[in-house]
């Protein structure tokens, strides 16, 4: 549906959006079912072999300090990676770029004394340094540097009546001591502005053995974000970070299906010893289209 809207090379076009689905439906690298091998075109792999991540933000974003304070330029832009810690590295090297020094933003976090109802539960052992260090999916990390025209993406639902819902993109424009200015530029209400407070988040997960209470701006530098999270978004420029292959069934085919043409994608792929190279992993389970 997103190629369809293209018109400049209809045949191009054609061909792409069936590769895609061929990929999809794990009609292309062999017959055998789950994860496989497949060749990538040489075309849209990225071969600077100096500065291949350079390569790969040049083409997503640039002369992006000319840019950052067009809203326009970020909202169709994103490097997408599989795993979250590529993500942050990676927005991470892209905030450096941008002129002088991030402002600092610390969360509070404490234990929800409910869970201390046991008598062998030892609160000692969970300081606010361990809390501080714990990097949950859905929360904000403990330290968050941010700058002015810097873009971001909302962590939780803040506001519905102007769509400020989980997954919102919006670029900073100011940076207060209690609340952060920021223009939307995702959703229905571009170009508006608002402000976005700290908030207090609970998180309740069984891999860690109690609850507690993480307060900070539900914001994370969105230069480059997880696979799973681009869902539902159509941009006109991607960049795939593949320093570790995709790990989840169709996570390839969501990658590749968020551009909205062929020309506007380009791949950087590593190998286990971070080469170069024009092969990666597409994980397809065909007994998920069994009762379609």
């Amino acid at each position: 549906m997103r190629l369809s809207l293209q018109t400049s090379n209809i045949e191009e076009t054609t061909t792409f959006a069936k590769s895609l689905l061929d990929m999809g439906e794990r009609k292309v690298g062999g017959l055998n079912d789950g994860e496989t091998i497949i060749d990538i075109p040489d075309d849209i792999v990225i071969t600077d072999s100096s500065d291949p991540f350079g390569s790969l933000t040049a083409f997503v974003y640039p002369s992006i300090i000319e840019n950052a304070n067009n809203p326009m330029f970020f909202q169709e832009r994103a490097i997408l990676a599989p795993k979250n810690e590529i993500v942050q590295e990676a927005n991470n090297c892209l905030l450096s770029l941008f002129p002088g020094d991030g402002k600092e933003y610390l969360t509070s976090d404490s234990l929800c004394h409910s869970d201390s109802v046991h008598d062998d539960f030892d609160e000692s052992l969970y300081s606010p340094d361990i809390l501080n260090g714990l990097r949950p999916l859905g929360l904000p990390i403990h330290k968050l540097v941010l700058k002015v025209d810097v873009p971001v993406i909302l962590l939780r639902n803040s506001d519905h009546k102007y769509e400020l819902c989980n997954g919102t993109r919006l670029r900073v424009i100011a940076l207060g001591k209690r609340v952060i200015e920021a223009e939307i530029i995702s959703r229905s209400n571009i170009g508006k502005h608002t402000f976005i407070p700290r908030m207090s988040l609970t998180l309740s997960d069984k891999r860690i053995p109690f609850t507690f209470q993480r307060r900070q701006f539900p914001l994370a530098v969105c230069f480059a974000m997880t696979i799973n999270k681009s869902q539902g978004q159509s941009l006109s420029n991607v960049g795939l970070f593949f320093r570790q292959p995709v790990f989840t069934h169709g996570q390839l085919y969501v990658a590749l299906s968020r551009v909205k043409s062929r020309d506007g994608l380009k791949i950087l792929i590593l190998d286990n010893e971070c080469n170069l190279t024009n092969k990666t992993s597409n994980a397809v389970f065909k007994e998920v289209f069994g009762n379609l």
